[in-house]
């Protein structure tokens, strides 16, 4: 008898090419977490479990996604950080509830469409790996932790985006063309700022500063702005503006000419290791400071329950409210949210 795997199935073509080559080894269940209004993939989910002859079950998750991402991710931007909501979601919502419906039906495994891979080293720790490049989603489940991590599979870790393409035109599945989605679940048409104002969580217009304290201009809400952005702020000058600091209490956005962004040294909290039990002393690593595969080699050292990150070159602009990534290769050694820099 084959042994049961709880998929996430989104309605997109990376989990349904997941469902389609677990089943060649696992009883497959399909698991379509639901939203709440916002949610849009369940219909293409029931065509692709129909297609499979696999069974798919939903589950609400509105009430966990309020409580552990919607209502951090509002208070964050209101706190003038950036926050990362599926770097959250994942960890508190996405996996366990994966596991819930996967420990209900005796299942051993979890599954999901991400682009990343686990493996195990000789201490019995079960590490997280890149996936194949250009396509790693390893940044985003840096937070998951090991009693996720070792009944996890990633089907498509080993892939590209172009096979997986294929592979599903070429099983016949109905989203093999769907688009893929590049926007925040729950937030329409893109447009935080806009969401968070519909929910009376925007905040009140203000000044943009020059470095000196010059009054440049009225910003349209310190939620609508994070650091090292360029674009949209409707100030002109002798040079183009980047946002180089966001100030809360006095409801203030500070503009320069971006040469103020870089720092050195960059202070994270909550560390979530992965590689290691802990950070016992000095490491070297490559750091991502966002989502993206931009790497920079780094030594990190424990900094009393935080983690000091000393870069060997500088960093542009590392935003309090994002998430520190450390690799050793394709290894993720562990992962901590940036507080501050200097």
């Amino acid at each position: 008898m084959k042994s049961k795997v709880v998929l996430g199935l989104s309605g997109g073509v990376d989990s349904a090419l997941a469902a389609r080559l677990l089943q060649e080894n696992y009883t497959v269940i399909g698991l379509y977490l639901s939203i709440g209004p916002e949610a849009v993939g369940e219909a293409d989910a029931r065509a692709v479990a129909e297609g499979l002859g696999m069974e798919l079950r939903t589950m609400d998750i509105s009430r966990a996604l309020e409580e552990h991402v919607k209502a951090p991710f509002a208070a964050e931007y209101r706190a003038g950080r950036t926050p990362l909501p599926c770097a959250r979601c994942n960890p508190l919502v996405k996996f366990p509830s994966l596991l819930a419906l996967a420990e209900e039906l005796g299942a051993e495994y979890i599954a999901t469409g991400h682009y990343a891979r686990t493996a195990q080293n000789e201490a019995g720790r079960t590490l997280l790996l890149k996936g194949s490049a250009p396509n790693d989603q390893s940044y985003m489940l840096a937070r998951l932790p090991q009693e996720i991590l070792r009944r996890v599979i990633f089907p498509l870790g080993g892939r590209v985006k172009s096979t997986v393409r294929q592979l599903s035109q070429g099983a016949g599945l109905p989203v093999a063309d769907k688009p893929d989605s590049m926007e925040i679940c729950f937030i329409p048409h893109d447009d935080y700022g806009e969401w968070l104002e519909s929910r009376g969580q925007g905040c009140p217009p203000g000044n943009f500063l020059a470095p000196d304290g010059t009054v440049l201009g009225r910003h349209k809400g310190i939620h609508r702005y994070t650091l090292g952005q360029g674009r949209g702020l409707g100030v002109s000058g002798p040079h183009r503006y980047y946002v180089s600091a966001i100030d809360p209490r006095e409801n203030t956005v500070t503009l320069s000419d971006g040469s103020d962004l870089t720092r050195e040294e960059i202070f994270c909290s909550d560390p979530n290791w992965i590689a290691i039990d802990r950070l016992e002393g000095p490491m070297e690593v490559a750091a991502r400071f966002r989502h993206a595969r931009t790497e920079t080699p780094c030594t990190i050292f424990p900094a009393e329950g935080r983690v000091l990150v000393k870069a060997h070159v500088p960093v542009r602009a590392p935003t309090p409210g994002q998430l520190a990534v450390f690799y050793n290769g394709d290894v993720v050694v562990g992962s901590a949210w940036i507080e501050s820099a200097c």
